[in-house]
């Protein structure tokens, strides 16, 4: 039996850098080529695509060969759209192309779920790291519904486009923000991503906090407390009295005052009889104080740290 001879640490070393495989003696170069990638990569799409929205990539982190983590670093336009050989041979008898094999929009022939396994190969840690718990997650929608990739500028990054790409979907939003009160959102000082984190949240409808008021008093501080003399409604949820998009009446509330008090404070009865309402018609649960400002005296609802604040008066 003939007896074998070990391998030289050099021979070892120079069979890898030939790309040769000790175990079948082929060249992992040669696995390499028959992979179906485009021989030029980007130059073979750009032969076709030459125009923007396509090559308006270009001009985005998304192409920066530098860097290691993008795609153009890769295989150019195909790592996201996959390898695509059929794409580049037209049909026979026919002008056109079979398509790239995963194309990305709410209306493309690829699932969503398999569009979004591309974004999510690089874009899964941070504030996406809930996604797949995430309302959107669950009504099967893509990234490229509100992404546009191939922009230079993405107009959902933007903080004046922002809310015009979310409006697409959340008319009711929409509406309420053109209302006589609402967050200045059209101006973008606060945009949609300031309060909710469209990828997914521990917290109830994308909030970015765990509860509605957490997220309130990071802009609303003076309103967190605590104080001796507290509210129950006010701090029990903020919208009880307030909506948050927008509304008819000042400060966003729900309801104008009086009437929005009386909600709650029904058979309240003041000592004199100016704003008793003894007047007026009985409304079967109790009297309504017509044109009276509740605020105007109980200035301090939100609470009250005065030692004769317990009716939020100072």
């Amino acid at each position: 039996m003939m007896k074998l001879q070990p391998i030289p640490a050099l021979a070892i070393i120079l069979y890898a850098v030939a790309g040769i495989s000790l175990a079948t003696g082929a060249a992992s170069g040669q696995e390499t080529a028959e992979k179906p990638y485009a021989a030029k990569g980007a130059q073979t799409c750009m032969e076709c695509h030459d125009e923007p929205p396509v090559t308006l990539i270009l001009h985005t982190p998304h192409a920066q060969k530098a860097d290691a983590r993008t795609p153009f670093a890769s295989h150019d336009c195909e790592t996201c759209h996959g390898a695509s050989p059929q794409h580049l041979r037209k049909e026979e008898g026919s002008d056109k192309r079979p398509p790239v094999s995963v194309k990305f929009g709410v209306k493309s022939s690829t699932p969503v779920e398999e569009q979004n396994k591309v974004c999510l190969g690089c874009h899964e840690g941070g504030l996406r790291m809930n996604w797949q718990a995430s309302a959107h997650h669950n009504a099967d929608q893509p990234c490229a519904a509100c992404h546009t990739i191939h922009a230079t500028k993405d107009p959902i990054l933007t903080r004046t486009a922002q809310a015009d790409v979310c409006f697409t979907c959340h008319v009711e939003q929409r509406a309420q923000y053109r209302q006589r009160s609402r967050h200045p959102i059209k101006e973008g000082t606060v945009i949609c991503t300031d309060c909710h984190n469209p990828h997914g949240s521990f917290g109830p409808k994308l909030l970015k906090e765990a509860s509605l008021n957490d997220l309130c008093y990071t802009c609303h501080t003076e309103k967190r407390g605590p104080f001796l003399w507290e509210h129950a409604p006010v701090r029990d949820d903020c919208t009880n009295c307030h909506t948050p998009h927008g509304s008819t009446q000042e400060r966003l509330l729900k309801v104008r005052t009086p009437y929005l008090c009386q909600e709650c404070h029904m058979e309240a009865q003041h000592p004199s009889t100016l704003y008793s309402g003894a007047s007026l018609p009985p409304t079967g649960t109790g009297e309504r104080i017509l044109a009276k400002g509740c605020l105007n005296c109980h200035n301090k609802v939100h609470g009250s740290n005065h030692p004769s604040g317990v009716r939020f008066t100072r």
